[in-house]
């Protein structure tokens, strides 16, 4: 087992803790602000997502906005936390670091995160915080989510990955047409559109996103991991370069105690047990 553990007290800006055992949950914390993203966020997000990465006791992660009013509305336009911002104003490339290191570093984090991610969105998810939910691999929304790209409002692109994710969850049509209407959708209508997963009542949805949770942390680790990168690497390449990708992958599942576990749980009759060996 790693020795990094998921317990972050120091952290400003983000809230870490194990809602139920194997589930990660990370709280972005700026409720007053609808949970707007500054360059110390970002960079709080990543130590927390490294460390959820690492922790083997953790086998699925809930990101979500404190408070009812957004998840997240993008980069904080106030000027407030923009301390890094303004050290980096002056430098030839600078605002395109800025974003390497701030946003576009968290929502890579994400994607290519091996172990399954899941976004609980209430209130505004937009620009940025729309790209920071969809890197994640479900997307559980309450009645009250409100889903789009505001970037153009501000003169503003999708630089987040929102040109890259937006297009894949929805087509390029609807996803231009989103950008450049500067578009918010409710959360049915985002649903049929592609952006979110499933939809409840505001005050079912912790309960639900929990049990989803808690359902992916009893599934096999190793196979949960593989299944992920499979999948993810398949929609950049070949059918031929998927099958040998799978053909690697189960030389690793297949001989693993998990797989023999499974299998004999099936023959059984019985809940598998799987420890992630």
């Amino acid at each position: 087992m790693s020795e990094r553990r998921f317990d972050h007290a120091s952290f400003r800006t983000v809230i870490c803790d194990e809602p139920r055992p194997g589930v990660a949950r990370i709280t972005l914390n700026r409720p007053a602000q609808m949970n707007a993203y500054t360059f110390e966020m970002t960079q709080e997000l990543m130590a927390a997502i490294a460390a959820y990465r690492d922790d083997d006791r953790l086998r699925a992660l809930i990101l979500t906005g404190a408070g009812t009013r957004a998840f997240c509305t993008g980069g904080d336009l106030s000027g407030e936390g923009s301390e890094h911002a303004r050290k980096v104003a002056g430098e030839i490339l600078g605002s395109g670091r800025e974003m390497r290191d701030g946003m576009q570093a968290v929502v890579r984090a994400l994607v290519r995160l091996d172990k399954p991610s899941l976004a609980v969105v209430r209130g505004y998810a937009v620009a940025g915080g729309l790209a920071l939910a969809l890197a994640c691999d479900f997307r559980f929304a309450g009645k009250s989510a409100r889903l789009g790209d505001t970037s153009h409002k501000a003169g503003l692109l999708p630089d987040e990955g929102g040109a890259w994710l937006f297009p894949r969850a929805m087509g390029l049509d609807k996803a231009l047409k989103m950008s450049l209407m500067s578009e918010i959708y409710p959360a049915d209508k985002a649903m049929a559109l592609g952006l979110v997963t499933e939809v409840y009542e505001d005050d079912a949805l912790d309960a639900a996103a929990l049990a989803f949770a808690e359902a992916l942390t009893t599934k096999a680790p190793l196979s949960v991991r593989l299944t992920k990168m499979m999948m993810a690497r398949a929609s950049e390449a070949t059918l031929e370069a998927s099958f040998e990708a799978a053909q690697v992958a189960v030389m690793i599942t297949n001989p693993s105690a998990d797989a023999r576990e499974g299998v004999a749980a099936f023959r059984d009759k019985r809940p598998p047990v799987f420890t992630g060996r």
